[in-house]
C-alpha cells in the first residue's frame, strides 16, 4: 500500500501543480503554494458547494458570481425575501436548493450571530447541508481533514487502486485508501487537487465512475418533473401566479398540479385564493 499510495499522491500532486483550476472563483490563488494558514470566506464556501450539488462547475461559475454580488453576505441573504432569492436563481436549477440555502442563512443569523459553524454537528444540522456539504465546507473554508467522496474524487481513487476490478466498487471500499492518503497538514489543497485529478480523468479515459456502485445517470432534463418545477418558480417569482399564468405553461395539466402541490409543501409556493406566490 505504501508504494501505490506514494504513486499516486505523485500522480494527484503532479498533475494539480501543472494544471490546477486556481482560477476558480471560491478558490484562494495561493491554494497552490500550500499555505495552510489562510482564512477563506465560509459562506462563500458554502454557497459554491450547494450550487455544485447535481451542476457542473463550468455551470455554476456565472451563477456563483451572480449570486454573490447580489447576496454578498449571510446577513444580505438572510435578510432578503425568498422571491429575490429564487429570482437570482433562476436557471441553475432545483430550487430547492435556494429555498434551503436562504433557510441556512437565517438560521446562522439567529443561532450563530450571523458566522457559520467550524463543526461538522452544527453545519448538518443546518438546512440541506448534508454529510458531504458539511465536510466540504469544513475541508475548504477551515482546512480541517475530512474523510469525503463526491464524483471526482470517486474517479481518482477507482481509476489509481480499482482500475481492474471487474465489478462495482463501494465508497466503503474506497475510504481505507482515503485515510492512507490524506495530508493533515493541507488538506485543503489535497482535496482541490483531488477533485481536479479526477475532472482531468473522467475527459481522458472511460469515465471511472462507471464503476462504483453509486454512480446514477441524470435523467433528461427536457419533459422532466424539474423543467416542470422550473417553469412553475420562473413565472412565480415574477409575481402572482394566477390561472392566467399557469395556461400559459406547455406542460399537462394533472403534471402542473401535481408540482404546484409539491412546491407548496416544500415551502417554495403558498396559495392564497386562487394564485400561488412565492413566501
Amino acid at each position: 500500500m505504501s508504494s501505490d499510495r506514494a504513486s499516486f499522491q505523485r500522480a494527484v500532486l503532479g498533475y494539480y501543480g501543472k494544471n490546477g483550476r486556481d482560477t476558480l472563483p471560491w478558490r484562494s490563488p495561493s491554494l497552490k503554494f500550500r499555505r495552510t494558514n489562510e482564512k477563506l470566506n465560509p459562506y462563500q464556501i458554502l454557497v459554491s458547494e450547494v450550487m455544485l450539488q447535481q451542476t457542473t462547475v463550468e455551470r455554476v461559475i456565472p451563477f456563483y458570481k451572480k449570486f454573490l454580488k447580489r447576496f454578498p453576505t449571510v446577513q444580505s441573504l438572510a435578510s432578503s425575501p425568498l422571491a429575490a432569492v429564487l429570482l437570482k436563481w433562476q436557471g441553475l436549477g432545483y430550487n430547492r436548493r435556494a429555498k434551503m440555502l436562504h433557510d441556512a442563512a437565517k438560521i446562522t443569523m439567529i443561532n450563530h450571530s450571523g458566522r457559520l459553524p467550524t463543526s461538522y454537528e452544527e453545519l448538518i444540522a443546518l438546512p440541506g447541508v448534508g454529510e458531504y456539504t458539511a465536510k466540504a465546507v469544513r475541508v475548504f473554508a477551515y482546512n480541517e481533514p475530512e474523510i469525503m467522496i463526491e464524483t471526482n474524487i470517486r474517479a481518482a481513487f477507482i481509476h489509481h487502486f480499482f482500475s481492474r476490478a471487474g465489478r462495482k466498487i463501494t465508497d466503503k471500499e474506497i475510504v481505507p485508501y482515503m485515510v492512507q492518503t490524506l495530508t493533515t497538514k493541507n488538506p485543503r489543497m489535497w482535496y482541490a487537487a483531488l477533485m481536479d485529478y479526477g475532472a482531468y480523468l473522467k475527459k481522458t479515459v472511460p469515465n471511472p465512475s462507471r464503476k462504483s456502485a453509486h454512480h446514477q445517470k441524470q435523467k433528461p432534463f427536457r419533459g422532466s418533473d424539474r423543467e416542470i418545477r422550473g417553469a412553475i418558480i420562473r413565472s412565480a417569482a415574477d409575481g402572482p401566479l394566477t390561472l392566467t399564468k399557469l395556461k400559459k405553461l406547455s406542460f399537462p395539466k394533472g403534471r402542473i398540479e401535481k408540482q404546484l402541490a409539491a412546491l407548496a409543501r416544500e415551502g417554495l409556493l403558498v396559495k392564497r385564493r386562487s394564485a400561488y406566490y412565492v413566501p
